[in-house]
């Protein structure tokens, strides 16, 4: 929308103090024509904006003209920069507008905090994309038109109206009453329900989705963290779910839990090791997690597991041992 580009052209020359009309075009996705106009109908409305000829020359905005956000301490305007920095926003579909959203919470700060929360925001880093064995912690895509859809059904309380592609079936038209959605991990979960029952949808899953007019059954208020634990809780305790009994040195007791679904009992060996059960989805995924810690772990129990290992271990070492 005009009006929102308008702000956010006034809030980039505050922060900037003068930008080209070319500087102005890249930071806000238009053409310079689109730039020239909006700074025509600044000055017209008022605004006081005034161009500066020469090589270094651009937009910009008279000294003192600014807005403020009062009643905003020191620590409040901290907790606003450092939230802003958080990733969980990307997977809605949000990341743009929280950008500019700390934008304006930026300018309209009053002096005495602007600069020290600034300051103390960028000694303070959330969610960084790399872990530290520079593994790339990539976020699940999906298109904007798709969020936006499904953003707006769930704000307005319509039906929505997804296809939808669950693992290993083919896509599907689903009709869905929404009740909320669920970052986890940088990855974005839509809660509803389906015909009465409850219904958990990835949105990297969903192809395409659709607000329908009619209001959608469900309660007035809701408390997302409960109904997430319960789901969750549900998730954990079915399908093809296996238990496993398993050795594991503390140094790599982190990467073993949080590929699990749940650590249903703990106690420490003699050795200092620890002896841990763990539930996982299925038995693939428990042969997967425990070859990941090669000899940082052992399996104990199922027997099935111990022979998978042993079988995997055994076609690796006859692939390598072979002559050349």
């Amino acid at each position: 929308m005009r009006a929102d580009r308008l702000v956010s052209l006034v809030l980039l020359l505050r922060q900037h103090g003068r930008l080209s009309a070319a500087a102005l075009a890249r930071e806000l996705e238009v053409s310079t024509r689109t730039v020239l106009r909006d700074i025509e109908a600044l000055s017209a409305a008022g605004v006081p904006v005034y161009a500066e000829r020469g090589r270094h020359g651009g937009f910009a905005l008279l000294p003192g003209f600014r807005s403020e956000l009062t009643g905003l301490n020191h620590d409040e305007a901290l907790a606003l920069l450092v939230a802003g920095s958080r990733r969980g926003a990307q997977a809605f579909g949000l990341g743009s507008a929280l950008a500019s959203a700390m934008l304006k919470v930026v300018d309209a700060l009053p002096d005495s905090y602007r600069d020290t929360a600034a300051g103390a925001a960028e000694r303070l880093l959330v969610d960084p994309e790399t872990d530290l064995l520079s593994r790339r912690l990539v976020a699940e895509e999906v298109p904007d038109a798709i969020v936006a859809e499904v953003l707006r059904a769930v704000f307005a309380g319509h039906k929505l109206q997804i296809r939808y592609a669950a693992v290993d079936q083919t896509p599907k038209w689903r009709t869905v009453d929404p009740i909320g959605l669920v970052t986890v991990r940088d990855r974005g979960y839509l809660l509803a329900t389906r015909s009465g029952a409850d219904r958990t949808y990835r949105l990297s899953r969903i192809l395409a989705a659709k607000e329908l007019a009619e209001p959608a059954q469900r309660p007035d208020r809701v408390d997302l963290d409960r109904a997430w634990q319960e789901r969750s809780k549900r998730f954990r305790t079915g399908g093809d779910q296996v238990t496993v009994l398993v050795r594991v040195d503390p140094a790599r007791r982190e990467d073993l839990v949080s590929t699990a679904l749940a650590v249903r009992a703990e106690e420490s060996d003699s050795d200092g090791w620890l002896r841990l059960e763990v539930t996982f989805q299925d038995p693939r995924h428990a042969e997967w997690a425990l070859w990941q810690l090669t000899t940082n772990a052992e399996a104990l129990a199922p027997q099935w597991l111990r022979n998978s290992l042993r079988n995997r271990a055994a076609a690796i070492a006859t692939r390598y041992g072979a002559s050349s």
